[in-house]
């Protein structure tokens, strides 16, 4: 009988352990994104990669000797800065995230990081969050993004447009540090390069009626309309009011504006016009391509390859300092995001585990040919697009 009750207290000890070992390998990661707002129509397949990432993961069984990656969902509403940092403290506070994906419109990116994520040291890598001034944000080595700055995305803008011939435009921006940091960014560049901008105009989102804005951007006249707006939002009332009063019939649209929701819009009242959002040709996006089919999303929705990838350098890193405390990987984003090493792509995530547990160095490529410069962020890959028969396709890559 002693015997009995020695072993059954030993099976019990054992199986207590055994289930706290698997409750502390449960990683909880965050991503706030913008499911409601002027990005909504967007952010499903975001979120949609950066579980993908994390599936793929917890399947191999690899991270952290068998950690199982929990997805906890945060709305930034990506214009409302209180409300997604009160999303990142209880992720962060309630929730224990160990980090965030996200979050994706700039303004509640910093609100975030300022606010939630610095105060108590969790890593944040945004997909999407564009404006330069998050390039010089203090931020404790906490913050990275698998999107480029805006500043890269200025310059790109205007070699499309001048390869076009185009050399003097009309440009209106949603009124946020999104739409003021690129709008600023691409009137330098497209200035510097012997360009004129007529007008350069803040629109607010969430009005009725743009009748009296595209009034004055079309008294300043162009041979295009730059619209750095949110398509879900005011970005997509400048273009109707547009086209129904004929104060412009070409467009430019920069990363915010492009999405399936532009074509349901407008279709082929856009032929013509043209733009550019983050993206590549890489052997890597291909493979991304694959994964999102067979999940049953759709692959080619802007960011929602830098979404797999910011969700697979957290993981990475935690294996590099194997540790899911922030403040102990925090320092190997860089390491597995850059050479030297193997290269990762999409669909390889437990290769790279491996790697890293066998103290190899690994080179992540990913979904968006990976390469983070300067502060930690992307070094900044475009495809251009173009309107015909209704709807957008990619023609090149940049």
């Amino acid at each position: 009988m002693k015997k009995f009750l020695m072993a059954t207290a030993a099976t019990a000890l054992m199986t207590g352990t055994a289930f706290a070992d698997a409750h502390a390998k449960e990683v909880k990661i965050g991503v706030i994104l913008g499911f409601t707002g002027p990005l909504e129509s967007i952010t499903p397949a975001m979120g949609a990669g950066a579980e993908l990432a994390m599936a793929e993961v917890t399947d191999s069984g690899a991270l952290l000797d068998g950690a199982k990656v929990v997805s906890i969902r945060g709305d930034s509403t990506c214009i409302d800065a209180g409300a997604a940092t009160s999303a990142a403290e209880r992720l962060i506070t309630s929730d224990k995230v160990s980090a965030i994906m996200g979050a994706d419109c700039s303004g509640v990116t910093g609100a975030i990081l300022q606010n939630a994520a610095r105060p108590n040291g969790i890593v944040m890598i945004s997909p999407s969050a564009t404006s330069p001034g998050l390039s010089t944000a203090e931020d404790d080595g906490l913050f990275f993004r698998t999107a480029p700055s805006d500043a890269r995305q200025g310059v790109i803008m205007t070699e499309i447009l001048q390869d076009r011939g185009v050399k003097e435009v009309a440009l209106t921006y949603t009124n946020n540090d999104y739409g003021k940091g690129l709008a600023d960014a691409f009137q330098a560049a497209f200035e510097e390069a012997g360009g004129t901008v007529t007008i350069a105009t803040a629109h607010e989102d969430g009005k009725a009626d743009y009748s009296a804005e595209v009034g004055a951007l079309a008294s300043a006249g162009g041979e295009a309309l730059v619209v750095a707006g949110y398509v879900d939002q005011g970005g997509s009332g400048i273009v109707r009011s547009s086209i129904d009063s004929g104060a412009f019939d070409t467009f430019y649209f920069p990363d915010g504006m492009v999405g399936e929701k532009l074509n349901e819009n407008f279709g082929a009242e856009l032929n013509g016009s043209y733009g550019a959002y983050p993206g590549t040709d890489s052997e890597g996006a291909a493979k991304f391509l694959e994964l999102a089919t067979a999940a049953g999303f759709d692959g080619t929705g802007a960011f929602a390859p830098e979404s797999y990838d910011a969700a697979a350098l957290i993981m990475l890193a935690m294996q590099a300092a194997n540790s899911m405390d922030s403040a102990d990987f925090k320092d190997k984003v860089m390491d597995v995001a850059n050479a030297p090493g193997e290269k990762i792509y999409p669909g390889e995530l437990a290769k790279a585990l491996e790697l890293i547990k066998e103290g190899k160095d690994v080179d992540y490529e990913g979904a968006s040919a990976v390469e983070l410069i300067g502060p930690g962020e992307s070094a900044g890959n475009y495809q251009e697009i173009e309107f015909s028969d209704g709807k957008y396709s990619t023609i090149k890559y940049r």
